[in-house]
C-alpha cells in the first residue's frame, strides 16, 4: 500500500494497527493475541510495515516538528548545556556561574559538541548549531516509543499497539523531546534500560542496562534514588543480577569521569559542589521555593478534570509494571521534598505514568472486544481517545500554553539581530540575558555588552552610564518602559515579548569604540553579579 502524501500516511497507520490479523497473519507466524513474551509481537514483517515502524515515523515527525519550532523552555538548555559545547569548539559564550563554580559534568556537553559543530557547518552563523541538536535529542526520545511498545508485547499485541501510540502521541513528552536539557535526556536512557534489566533478563542486557542507568544519572543526578529503586527492585528475587548491572554501571561511569579529565576538572567534583552548593548555599531556592504539594497541584492544572482517565488507566495497568510505577512514584516523592521544583525536573515521572497507564487502557480495549459489536471499534476508540485527550490538554492550561511560546520572540529579535551587517555592538539593558537563545544566535562575534542595575558598577548611574558607553554599541536591546533612558540617536525598529513583556531592537547609524564598555562585556558583568 503506498504512502504518497500525509492523509494517505495516517489511513495507513490505522489500517495497519487495526487489522486483527496483521501481526497474527500477513506480518508473523503466531497467533493473533500472542502470549507475553513471545516474538510474535516483534516478528519480522513480511509485506508491509511493521506497527511499530509506523509508530515510530509518526513520533518522529511531531518531534521533528517540536524540534524546529524555535521554543526555549528554559534558560539551562542553552547556557548549561549549548554553549559549553559551543565553547568547546574554540568559540565565545557567554560562562554563566554554575560553570565558573565547576557544578556542572562535562558529559553531556560533550556529546552535544558534535551535532553542534554539524549545525553550524550545515547553517552557520547561530541556527544549525541550535537546530541540529534539537533534532539529535527529538530522536533520541524515540528510545521511549520502542521501550513503550515492548513493555505492552510482554502483554499482548494490543497492548503493545497502545502503548506505542501513546508514548508517541502524548503531548507532554512532545513538548520535551527536543530540547537539551538533562532531564528528557537521561529519561530516554532510563526507560529503555528499564525494559533491558527485566522480565529473565541475560548478562549482556544487565551490563548494558546498567551503563545507561550511569549515564542517565551524570546526566541527572537527582534521578539517582529513581535509578536505586529500579536497579533494586529488577534485581530483587535474582541478587546475582547486580553484579553485571553494576559492572556496566562502573564502566560508564569511568568513561564520564575521563571525560572530566579531559577537560581539565577532578572527575565528579561537579557532582560534589554542586550539592554544597544547592544544599549548603541554597543556591536553588534562589530560583524559587514551592511547598511539597506543588507537583501533585501541577498535574491537576495541566491534566484538569481529565486526571480522572489517567488516573483510572494507571489504577489498572499498576498489575502490569508495578516497577514501573514504583520508580515514578519514588522519583516524584523525592522532588517533592526538594524546595525548588520545575516542571521538567519529574518528567521521568510523567514517561513512565503515561507508560503504565497505556497498559491499563490496553486493558480496557480486551474488555470492550467482549461487548459484542464494540469488538472491531475497541482499538480505535481506546486510540482516538488518547489523541483527544493529548490535543485538548496540549494547550488547555495557560501554563502549557507558555510552556510552547517561550523563547519565540527572543528568537525573532536574535534573528533580526544576528543578520544585521551594520551591527557593531550589542548592549543589553536591563534585560535579563537568560532570556536570550545564546551568544552565537544573539550576535555572533560582534562584542555584547550588559548594563543591569544588579551589577554594582551600574546600579546607581544606569541612565548616564548608558550615555557613556554608547560609542561601545549600535543596537541596544531594551524594554519600551526603558525608551526614555536612550540616547536620542537610537530608534526604535522591531519588538517582540520576551520573557513577561516586549523587548525591542533600538539602532544608530555610525561605527564602534569598544573601548568605551570596556567594563560592562557580557561575562564580567556576570562575574559582578555573581551570575
Amino acid at each position: 500500500m503506498p504512502v504518497t502524501h500525509l492523509k494517505g500516511f495516517a489511513r495507513y497507520l490505522v489500517a495497519s494497527m487495526l487489522l486483527h490479523d496483521t501481526i497474527g497473519g500477513t506480518m508473523t507466524s503466531t497467533s493473533a493475541e500472542t502470549a507475553p513474551g513471545s516474538k510474535g509481537v516483534v516478528g519480522r514483517a513480511t509485506g508491509r510495515f511493521h506497527p511499530l515502524v509506523a509508530l515510530l515515523l509518526l513520533a518522529l515527525v511531531v518531534r521533528l516538528a517540536a524540534a524546529v519550532w524555535p521554543n526555549v523552555m528554559y534558560p539551562d538548555e542553552i547556557f548549561q548545556y549549548l554553549e559549553p559545547a559551543w565553547r568547546m569548539l574554540g568559540h565565545d559564550g557567554i560562562l554563566t556561574w554554575e560553570w565558573r563554580e565547576g557544578i556542572r559534568g562535562w558529559l553531556l556537553p560533550t556529546l552535544l559538541a558534535g551535532p553542534v559543530a554539524l549545525g553550524d557547518t550545515i547553517a552557520p552563523d547561530g541556527p544549525g548549531a541550535f537546530l541540529v541538536p534539537r533534532l539529535v535529542a527529538a530522536s533520541a526520545s524515540l528510545s521511549i516509543v520502542v521501550s513503550a511498545w515492548f513493555f505492552g508485547a510482554r502483554i499482548s499485541r494490543t497492548h503493545a499497539v497502545v502503548a506505542g501510540f501513546a508514548a508517541a502521541i502524548w503531548f507532554e513528552l512532545i513538548l520535551l523531546a527536543p530540547h537539551t536539557l538533562g532531564e528528557p535526556l537521561a529519561t530516554a536512557l532510563i526507560v529503555p534500560a528499564a525494559l533491558l534489566v527485566t522480565d529473565r533478563p541475560s548478562q549482556l542486557r544487565l551490563a548494558i542496562g546498567g551503563a545507561l542507568l550511569a549515564f542517565a544519572f551524570v546526566f541527572r543526578f537527582q534521578y539517582g534514588p529513581a535509578i536505586a529503586v529500579l536497579a533494586l527492585g529488577a534485581c530483587w528475587t535474582h541478587w546475582r543480577n547486580l553484579i553485571p548491572l553494576v559492572a556496566g554501571g562502573l564502566a560508564a561511569l569511568l568513561l564520564a569521569g575521563a571525560i572530566d579529565l579531559a577537560h581539565g576538572a577532578v572527575p565528579f567534583a561537579w557532582l560534589i559542589g554542586n550539592i554544597k552548593e544547592n544544599l549548603l548555599h541554597d543556591r536553588a531556592t534562589e530560583f524559587g521555593v514551592t511547598p511539597p504539594s506543588a507537583y501533585l497541584i501541577n498535574f491537576l492544572i495541566v491534566w484538569s478534570v481529565a486526571i480522572v482517565l489517567p488516573l483510572a488507566a494507571i489504577w489498572r495497568g499498576a498489575r502490569h509494571a508495578p516497577l514501573l510505577l514504583a520508580v515514578a512514584v519514588a522519583n516524584l516523592v523525592f522532588h517533592s521534598l526538594i524546595a525548588h521544583k520545575e516542571y521538567r525536573f519529574v518528567f521521568l515521572s510523567v514517561v513512565l505514568f503515561i507508560i503504565v497507564a497505556a497498559l491499563g487502557s490496553g486493558d480496557g480495549v480486551r474488555w470492550l472486544r467482549t461487548k459484542g459489536g464494540w469488538r472491531r471499534g475497541a482499538l480505535p476508540i481506546v486510540m482516538g481517545g488518547w489523541a483527544l485527550l493529548s490535543v485538548a490538554l496540549a494547550g488547555a492550561s495557560e501554563g502549557m500554553r507558555d510552556y510552547w511560546t517561550r523563547g519565540v520572540g527572543a528568537a525573532q529579535l536574535a534573528a533580526e539581530l544576528r543578520s544585521d551587517p551594520q551591527m557593531c555592538g550589542l548592549a543589553l539593558y536591563n534585560v535579563r540575558f537568560q532570556l536570550l537563545p545564546g551568544r552565537e544566535r544573539l550576535v555572533g562575534p560582534v562584542p555584547l555588552y550588559a548594563l543591569a542595575p544588579a551589577d554594582p558598577l551600574a546600579e546607581l548611574i544606569l541612565p548616564p552610564l548608558l550615555q557613556a558607553t554608547k560609542p561601545a554599541f549600535n543596537r541596544i536591546l531594551a524594554r519600551p518602559a526603558a525608551a526614555g533612558d536612550l540616547p536620542a540617536d537610537f530608534s526604535r525598529r522591531s519588538c517582540a515579548q520576551v520573557g513577561i513583556a516586549d523587548a525591542c531592537i533600538y539602532a544608530r547609524s555610525g561605527t564602534c569604540n569598544a573601548a568605551a564598555a570596556a567594563p560592562f562585556v557580557i561575562d564580567d558583568v556576570l562575574v559582578r553579579m555573581g551570575h
